[in-house]
């Protein structure tokens, strides 16, 4: 097959290994409830954390970042450098959008770090760090991660990855898109901090 053939077969890679739930996997197998009956309804590891199982929670943190740097670094080792974003790509989408769950999933911050990692190491670091820096001061989980996300395109494209900037400005416009809710509560003043009860 050659590396264009690729491409396509590397998107829809990256979105099948995307669109495994694995918040709604990892919480059914240890007996929760439904972590989609609680909280924001979603199935990422934010809402796994409202169930009060914090090993869950960062289970499924690990799994939904893994699954990112996994697709990415599979198509990239079979079609190189376009295939590798074209699954990660395909890889948001999927987490976005699970076609198993009628296209309702998680927020993308966990696979946007894990597709980072697969493509340029270092602005996944920078993402982290950021999030850190802001979580600590402004204790928001949501505003962490938007103002984390914002960054990194700029950071990628500063070091010269033009294309990787492209694509995490597409990633980044679709975290923000995920987080309308968060950011409408952020400017209400409504938004519930990290460790509030």
């Amino acid at each position: 097959m050659s590396l264009n053939a690729f491409l396509p077969v590397a998107f829809i890679l990256g979105y099948l290994l995307g669109s495994i739930p694995f918040g709604l996997i990892l919480t059914r197998l240890a007996g929760t409830q439904d972590i989609r009956s609680i909280g924001s309804g979603n199935i990422g590891a934010t809402n796994v954390l409202r169930t009060g199982r914090k090993g869950l929670a960062a289970a499924t943190l690990l799994c939904d970042m893994l699954k990112g740097t996994v697709a990415v670094i599979i198509a990239g080792y079979y079609g190189g450098p376009d295939a590798a974003m074209l699954a990660a790509l395909g890889a948001f989408l999927g987490h976005l959008f699970p076609v198993w769950l009628n296209f309702k999933g998680g927020k993308g911050v966990a696979v946007y770090i894990g597709v980072l990692i697969g493509l340029f190491w270092p602005a996944a670091v920078v993402f982290c760090v950021m999030w850190l820096a802001v979580a600590l001061t402004s204790r928001y989980s949501s505003l962490s991660a938007l103002v984390a996300s914002f960054v990194t395109p700029i950071f990628l494209w500063w070091f010269g990855h033009a294309a990787l900037a492209s694509l995490f400005v597409v990633l980044t416009l679709l975290l923000f898109y995920m987080h309308r809710e968060n950011i409408k509560r952020l400017q209400a003043g409504t938004e519930g901090r990290i460790g509030a009860k």
